[in-house]
């Protein structure tokens, strides 16, 4: 079985890569950088792929809604 990987991780994709996202070209560029079965976890939830992810960090208020998709912020991930 693949390791786990962080939410976190994915911010960080996130920020490195720039620009906004939607579900579709974020959840692509997490295949792209992670693989299309890759894992990941936070500090309260695991087991999740990548739509999974992507819906719970959205609804956590981890993405900053632009004109044409979404995006994040550092501010937004946690440091533990």
């Amino acid at each position: 079985m693949t390791e786990s990987i962080h939410g976190h991780e994915v911010m960080h994709l996130m920020l490195e890569l720039g620009g906004t996202f939607t579900r579709e070209s974020l959840k692509l560029a997490i295949h792209e950088r992670f693989g299309s079965t890759a894992r990941f976890h936070t500090c309260s939830a695991s087991d999740m792929d990548a739509e999974t992810l992507i819906e719970f960090l959205r609804e956590r208020g981890k993405f900053v809604d632009q004109d044409s998709g979404f995006n994040t912020e550092a501010e937004r991930i946690c440091n533990h």
